[in-house]
């Protein structure tokens, strides 16, 4: 048998209501009017499944830190269902206004909530909280999409070397296969990480946070050099394999700024700092050129170039010396792999004795 909430027990639980929204909105940011929301959603819910098919409101009194609740009939000539209809003769026995098609309230005490009620409300705010404090989640990772952010290490997984960040808003789990090859983490160590896809499914905020994606490259540079926050210096391409190599191209604005030492920097500093974030990924920076043929021999750098020919229009045959050949093609073919990319160009090389 349910047992009733007393009126001071209801009293309480309006208070602890009341008060939970009132430290959510300045803890978490989750406003009150959707919380209040929220919970009179709730409550009108668990008077239904308590006294069955009935219409109910609920007022939310944010002052008194209370609610009550009204039962609501129609008003009808001829009653078909007592719980949700009143006669016109009785309504108008209330109030000579009334008139069919109305609506009549009637206060109905809170003692009638059953304890089993009260706890379904709360779950169902529970719920509510949790809802809102996703979308928050998802809101400051969509700020931060397609951006780097610094994480800790909070848990390394042994078995699939996958390990679980903080981020500042939440916990996420990088994915081994998103870290760069040699990466190795324990708890505490701090990390840079591109964010590549914010979502929501049915258990919450997902993120997909990446040390593999170009995007990496793109800002960790942005970060590190002046001239490209200040837009003096134009990041126009990468190409990357992600542990190994990338490729990156570069333009100045300015006559007087070179592109390619401003990315490199003072003996090397700038762009070193940025090739310990990556593990010893080596990068080439290149200038970039309107001129295809003048872009297509500064991306197969290391290598000189003696002449390019174009064989279509996305197609061009590169003549080096022989023994530029090995070089110009790369370990693997990773150099002129990451050429093509890099300009768009299909790219054959070939030797002049």
């Amino acid at each position: 048998m349910k047992k009733a909430v007393t009126k001071k027990e209801s009293e309480n639980m309006g208070a602890e209501i009341f008060a939970a929204v009132d430290i959510l909105e300045s803890t978490k940011g989750i406003p009150r009017s959707y919380m209040l929301e929220k919970i009179e959603a709730a409550l009108v819910s668990a008077y239904k499944k308590e006294a069955g098919a009935v219409n109910v409101r609920i007022a939310l009194d944010g002052e008194k830190k209370t609610f009550r609740v009204f039962q609501q009939k129609t008003v009808v000539e001829e009653v078909e269902d007592d719980k949700e209809q009143i006669s016109l003769t009785d309504a108008r026995a209330i109030s000579r206004r009334y008139n069919v098609g109305d609506i009549v309230e009637f206060e109905l005490k809170t003692k009638s909530f059953g304890r089993l009620s009260a706890q379904a409300a709360k779950q169902v705010i529970i719920q509510g909280i949790r809802e809102a404090e996703h979308s928050n989640i998802v809101r400051e990772y969509e700020k931060k999409h397609e951006e780097v952010i610094t994480a800790i290490v909070t848990k390394v997984d042994d078995n699939t070397g996958d390990v679980v960040v903080d981020t500042g808003t939440s916990e996420a789990v990088l994915l081994k296969s998103e870290q760069i090859p040699g990466d190795n983490f324990a708890v505490g160590d701090r990390l840079k990480v591109f964010v590549t896809e914010v979502h929501r499914d049915s258990h919450g905020p997902v993120v997909t946070l990446s040390r593999t994606h170009q995007g990496l490259v793109r800002r960790l540079m942005e970060l590190v050099i002046p001239e490209i926050q200040d837009g003096v210096v134009l990041l126009k391409g990468v190409a990357r394999e992600a542990g190994s190599r990338t490729k990156v191209s570069v333009i100045s604005r300015d006559p007087d700024v070179d592109a390619v030492g401003a990315c490199i920097g003072n003996r090397g500093m700038r762009i070193a700092e940025i090739v310990e974030e990556l593990r010893g990924e080596k990068i080439d920076v290149v200038l970039f050129s309107e001129k295809p043929e003048e872009y297509i021999a500064a991306a197969l750098s290391p290598a000189s170039v003696i002449d390019v020919d174009f064989d279509g229009e996305r197609s061009a045959t590169v003549w080096v010396d022989s023994d530029q050949l090995s070089l110009a093609i790369g370990k693997e073919g990773q150099n002129v792999r990451l050429a093509v990319r890099l300009t768009g160009y299909k790219i054959d090389i070939k030797s002049r004795k």
